[in-house]
């Protein structure tokens, strides 16, 4: 089984690396969402603060590193570059399914080398709900956080993945109870995230009924796990797997539509990831509601690359961010969630049909 998992995963690295896996046909629905541009922003760029405080911690910048791998060698070199860069910027990063680990503890490496290299960091530990519905529970979430010495859990949900993987574990049934358990139980914050295909406004008002701290709606976009699948499946001449890739390539929510239907359902802190891919980007989600805005795709290469490539990453994402508050004339954080955003395209058609006020965006700052 550990061979399997660590096969797995030097798989999925390989063909993010190497293929094509963005979305095709779905957009984030970012390019539907505008912010008003001040042509007199009367407050001075250096002076801009894009320091939050979230889950009681104090980042530099609304940015976190998303969830990405472990259980190889390649991924240790990996996390290691991650948490380096993420140290240095004051940041924060999640690490992949910890599955491989808490099954074979000589992987453990992997993902405690986060924790090494990024002593005062935000970390999330993650494990995954097709985990929990087939016997996960308290014990393994507590040692995955141990593992890390995590400021959080992130609970991962990716059942579409796992319906095209030829390996995939499709049992969901009895999951929000188990995650509901380890809420009760565990001393860190529990946040549920989605793996690229967005979390609708049901889903987070049930997973704010259970007490998680934060939602993740990771919507679509960006990269897509089917067109990893699709990938696997085409090298391994499965063509019955590479047929179901191909069907559910674009499937899923559009981060954007997923971003506004559930900060507008629910209280708790929302991550903003999914194909985002720049500052502006960054600025957009912030405006319209997330806490913190998570990106992985872009950060891979870098990664591979070293920490200071990470790291020049980093610093070039948050000044489009700087630049972007700057454009819009907001000096903090707290400010650019009432900045003025017009939301047009497909992304209003969605929220018209499914009864979300999206014209609450353009008439702040009146």
């Amino acid at each position: 089984m550990a061979k399997k998992i660590e096969g797995r995963k030097n798989d999925h690295l390989e063909i993010c690396l190497r293929e094509n896996v963005q979305a095709r046909r779905v957009t984030t629905g970012f390019e539907d969402v505008h912010l008003v541009h001040k042509a007199l922003p009367e407050i001075n760029q250096k002076e801009i603060d894009l320091s939050t405080k979230v889950f009681n911690h104090k980042f530099a910048a609304p940015l976190i590193v998303e969830a990405m791998t472990g259980g190889t060698p390649k991924a240790t070199k990996i996390n290691a570059a991650i948490a380096r860069a993420v140290q240095e910027l004051g940041l924060g990063m999640g690490v992949g399914s910890q599955r491989a680990a808490l099954e074979t503890p000589n992987m453990e490496i992997s993902f405690s080398i986060a924790r090494k290299e990024a002593p005062d960091a935000f970390l999330i530990a993650n494990i995954g709900a097709p985990q929990l519905a087939k016997g996960y529970g308290v014990k393994e979430a507590e040692k995955a956080v141990k593992m890390l010495d995590a400021d959080a859990l992130a609970i991962h949900l990716n059942p579409l993945q796992e319906a095209i993987q030829p390996e995939g574990e499709t049992s969901y049934a009895g999951v929000v109870k188990t995650i509901e358990k380890i809420i009760n139980t565990l001393d860190v914050p529990v946040i549920v995230k989605e793996t690229g295909c967005g979390i609708a406004a049901e889903e987070a008002k049930t997973l704010e009924a259970i007490g998680v701290a934060a939602i993740d709606v990771a919507g679509a976009g960006g990269t897509s796990w089917a067109a990893v699948e699709y990938h696997r499946a085409k090298e391994q001449r499965d063509e019955f797997r590479q047929r179901l890739g191909e069907t559910f390539w674009d499937w899923g929510i559009p981060t954007a539509t997923s971003l506004i239907e559930t900060t507008q359902q629910v209280r708790i802190p929302v991550i903003a990831s999914g194909g985002m891919r720049s500052g502006v980007d960054a600025g957009k989600a912030l405006a319209l509601g997330a806490s913190l805005v998570g990106m992985a795709h872009p950060i891979l290469d870098p990664a591979l690359h070293g920490a200071e490539n990470v790291k020049k990453k980093l610093q070039l994402i948050l000044e489009e961010l700087r630049n972007t508050m700057f454009l819009v004339g907001t000096s903090s954080v707290p400010k650019i969630k009432k900045a003025p955003i017009v939301v047009t395209g497909k992304t209003a058609d969605w929220l018209t049909t499914r009864g979300f006020d999206f014209h609450v965006y353009a008439r702040r700052g009146r």
